[in-house]
């Protein structure tokens, strides 16, 4: 059947369905109930006395009449059972509910009584007809609520049009399941249509419970199968280019360097030597906290690449960021004679013709940048390798459109936003991963505290002695995109207040909307110690490495998120004394904010905050699943639903590897659902 079947579906009611994204009769099974009535707690009216809450009560029906005047008619029902009479009372849309209460017929009411003087009421009740009272134990007792929206309001689509609908549905179709059978067997999951059965129309919770797990299975075991394709085809066709540590790499390493790697940077390295020395393309995931040292890695990576006679090209989200990452190349590599060049959007025309000639030409080794890196003007001579940094700020897509630069160029992800490892490994599926945990020695932990305005003075004095001892300072302003200009005002007036607060002390101020050239200045005055305190909006969040600095006060700190937070905080403590992170709100302090800072103050430990924040901000937030590529499913959560991901993804990867096309008979429906899914998922990826 399809939609123009459905009973009472006039072009009005169609459209709005089609508005709401539902254009078969399919799309109505998936269309879940946001909540249930449940009915099963049946009183007698006696008894209503001491509830407060819904109940359902059966009765037969003694009088019906309209009272009031104009705007003021209401419909009042007297119902009785054998222990007491209740009101029934309907204002707006009474004379739709006059018809539905005949004098001398029984009814089932639904609804929440109240008492008013001596009688008890109960306003605008579900009502359902029996023809006699002992047929309401037949009655469903958990009736589906859907959700409405303004098409359907226009339509008039009603919660009872759409259940008559999803029964008629129900009742003329047999849909065959595509999970495979030993998968539904091994979890005691319902087929398909006993599982829409139980969402719509469940007998008890536990039956809809089930149901929802299955369904949510469904969505996880799709994905996960897509990632283990993408990834087995990635394998087979993609043969990588042979790279190993050369002079470079060990001049850095054993000359340059000025410290000890960490493990986790060891380990790190060596999963990346491994991959870049054999057949296969490589695709890594760097995850670490903030300040363990990505970078170090990523600059290891960069230099095998080159050792081997290729380019490669280090992508950054923001060109405050990309210019960063310069900065830290020029400061270790100038005097291993390597090529370097910055590509951004914001560089002059001519800079920007002679930066993609050198690229183009070979003469440049190492290419540092945005995402300026993979339009079609920029072509590359010999590309490699692609290290991409804070990943989750780009699409998959966009990750696949810079692989097109080269023939097979290894690929290398970094990210600073920790999830937990099990959560990564299914996310990030396509990738392998590499975790450094660990800090570098030496690191003193960071001091925390909340401070309101009044102790303002008191935080001032202390700025001003660590300065005079030699510390620096951050004083960080919020950016946000909706109100942008009020917070560079924000930032301005700070700035000025505090020039003004300390006339010895050299203060900048640096943000965004500033020219490639000042931004360098400033922070290169700041590094250098030239300046004392730096006024800066959330430009420094990521990238930016002072020892001295060791004292960062956050203003507004409830307007920022608790992982940009921990990102901020961590622009501090590098150095070899005490470091101090003072956050100052505002006085509009939400239980979500109140959350966020306490939570920083309790932990400076990046896995135990990421976790928080996924659980405060949900997955799609969190994960930035519209800028990752990644779906936002419709009713599994990968949080709460850690476990059944894991289990699609177990399932999934091990059909693939049993059956890749999925060309056994027994698996023929999930083929027919899989091969559109995928190839919406390969044109959402840009991979083929």
């Amino acid at each position: 059947m399809n939609l123009t079947n459905l009973h009472n579906l006039s072009g009005k009611r169609l459209k709005a369905l089609q508005q709401s994204g539902i254009d078969q009769p399919m799309d109505l099974l998936y269309f879940f109930p946001r909540r249930y009535i449940d009915r099963s707690n049946i009183q007698k009216i006696s008894n209503l006395f001491a509830e407060g809450q819904p109940v359902t009560i059966v009765g037969k029906v003694s009088s019906v009449h309209v009272t009031g005047y104009g705007n003021k008619k209401r419909l009042e029902v007297i119902i009785r059972d054998e222990s007491a009479s209740l009101k029934v009372v309907y204002f707006k849309g009474w004379k739709y509910f006059i018809n539905q209460f005949k004098e001398g017929a029984y009814v089932a009411l639904y609804g929440t009584p109240k008492q008013y003087g001596r009688q008890m009421s109960m306003a605008h009740p579900e009502v359902e007809q029996l023809s006699e009272p002992e047929e309401v134990a037949n009655i469903d007792k958990l009736i589906p609520i859907y959700p409405s929206n303004k098409h359907f309001s226009k339509a008039y689509i009603s919660n009872k049009i759409v259940s008559e609908w999803v029964d008629q549905i129900l009742n003329s179709n047999d849909i065959e399941d595509f999970i495979p059978l030993d998968i539904l067997q091994k979890y005691s999951f319902p087929k398909i249509m006993d599982g829409f059965r139980r969402i719509h129309k469940p007998a008890e919770r536990k039956d809809f419970q089930i149901a929802l797990d299955r369904f949510k299975y469904e969505e996880l075991f799709l994905f996960e199968l897509s990632m283990a394709k993408i990834r087995k085809n990635r394998t087979e066709r993609a043969r990588g280019i042979p790279m190993k540590a050369g002079d470079y790499t060990r001049t850095f390493f054993n000359s340059i360097l000025p410290f000890d790697l960490t493990d986790g940077q060891i380990n790190a390295l060596a999963d990346l030597k491994t991959d870049l020395s054999g057949t296969s393309q490589m695709n890594r995931l760097i995850q670490g906290d903030v300040g363990a040292g990505k970078t170090i890695v990523a600059i290891g990576a960069l230099l095998m690449a080159v050792d081997s006679g290729y380019q490669a090209a280090l992508m950054a989200p923001t060109e405050i960021l990309a210019e960063q990452h310069f900065f830290t190349i020029k400061k270790y590599l100038d005097d291993l004679g390597i090529s370097y060049r910055l590509l951004t959007g914001g560089q002059s025309t001519s800079l920007r013709r002679d930066v993609l000639t050198d690229i183009e030409g070979g003469n440049c080794d190492i290419v540092i940048g945005t995402h300026a890196i993979f339009q079609s003007k920029v072509t590359f001579h010999k590309l490699g390798l692609v290290v991409i940094d804070e990943q989750h700020r780009f699409g998959v897509k966009q990750r696949n459109e810079i692989l097109q630069k080269g023939e097979n160029p290894h690929l290398m992800v970094m990210s600073a936003t920790p999830i937990p490892r099990s959560l990564a490994m299914t996310i990030y599926s396509d990738l392998d991963i590499s975790v450094i945990k660990d800090l570098p020695a030496g690191r003193i932990p960071i001091k925390t505290a909340v401070r309101t305005d009044k102790e303002r003075e008191k935080i001032y004095q202390f700025i001003e002695k660590s300065v005079t001892t030699g510390d620096q300072v951050y004083v960080i302003f919020p950016l946000i995109e909706e109100s942008e200009a009020m917070d560079l005002k924000d930032a301005t007036m700070g700035y000025e207040k505090l020039s003004k607060r300390f006339p010895s002390i050299d203060i900048d101020l640096l943000h965004g909307k500033m020219k490639s050239d000042q931004k360098e200045e400033i922070m290169k005055r700041f590094s250098e110690g030239k300046s004392k305190i730096l006024v800066s909006t959330t430009v420094i969040e990521v990238g930016v490495d002072v020892p001295n600095a060791s004292i960062m006060l956050i203003e507004h700190a409830e307007r920022f998120g608790l992982s940009q937070l921990h990102q901020l905080r961590g622009r501090i403590g590098r150095g070899s004394t005490q470091s101090y992170c003072i956050l100052m709100p505002g006085s509009q302090l939400s239980k979500a904010g109140v959350f966020r800072l306490k939570k920083l103050v309790e932990t400076t430990d990046g896995f135990k905050i990421a976790e928080a924040d996924l659980k405060l901000r949900g997955p799609g937030d969190f994960l930035g699943t519209k800028q990752s590529g990644l779906p936002e499913f419709r009713f599994a959560d990968i949080v709460e639903d850690r476990l059944i991901l894991e289990q699609a993804k177990n399932d999934s990867w091990e059909l693939i590897k049993q059956d890749p096309d999925l060309s056994k008979p027994e698996h023929k429906s999930l083929q027919s659902v899989f091969e559109p899914y995928f190839k919406e998922k390969l044109e959402l990826f840009g991979v083929g």
